[in-house]
């Protein structure tokens, strides 16, 4: 962080945004969203009640931006996972299960600003962009998916997007927490997502390997 003495009109942050985002994301860690509010994000970055709205409308605005940093993670970490769907897309898809996972058990935060927040998805136009950024990597690796199944049965690649995606969503909100609302089951998060993966693609007539 860069501060610099303004005299008496007091301190300028010299990466404002990203301070507040960054205040707003550790208060969220503490308290939940609830908690990430307008005055206390100011008051953890060092500036006064009024500064945030040089870049900020009002709180959503800020936990819209925190939001749509994550879902840039997010995207980033499943594109890595998928790997262009090597060596074969359904082991490929397993490993974005494992990603979709980790990124909710070492970014909680994050999480719970993208998922739980209660904001529109399209909030702010850089939430909608990143979002559908995040959800776009699932869906072509779905599209990848079903053009391996027979096609007199094949279904569409939108459905297999979403199924999976709420498969691995609901995992890892009850499952792979790094919180105390975690339930705990005779298994890991991970396998658990994976077998649900195999019957739900044996199901659809796809090949597991």
């Amino acid at each position: 962080m860069s501060w610099s003495r303004q005299g008496p009109r007091g301190y300028h942050h010299g990466n404002l945004r990203e301070a507040l985002m960054q205040a707003a994301l550790d208060l969220i860690a503490e308290k939940g969203t609830a908690g990430a509010t307008f005055a206390e994000a100011a008051r953890r970055a060092g500036v006064s009640p009024a500064a945030p709205y040089r870049h900020f409308r009002d709180r959503d605005e800020l936990l819209a931006a925190v939001a749509a940093s994550g879902f840039l993670r997010f995207a980033e970490a499943l594109e890595a996972a998928w790997d262009g769907g090597r060596p074969t897309p359904p082991a490929a898809f397993e490993r974005m299960g494992r990603a979709y996972l980790a990124f909710a058990r070492d970014n909680p935060a994050f999480y719970v600003a993208m998922f739980e927040s209660g904001l529109p998805s399209d909030a702010t136009p850089d939430l909608s962009e990143a979002g559908q950024k995040a959800f776009g990597v699932l869906r072509t690796a779905a599209e990848a998916l079903v053009a391996t199944m027979p096609a007199p049965g094949r279904p569409p690649a939108m459905m297999v997007a979403l199924h999976i995606w709420a498969m691995a969503h609901g995992v890892a909100g009850l499952f792979g927490r790094a919180d105390p609302a975690r339930r705990r089951v005779p298994m890991p998060p991970e396998e658990l997502l994976e077998a649900g993966f195999l019957i739900y693609l044996k199901g659809l007539g796809g090949s597991p390997t």
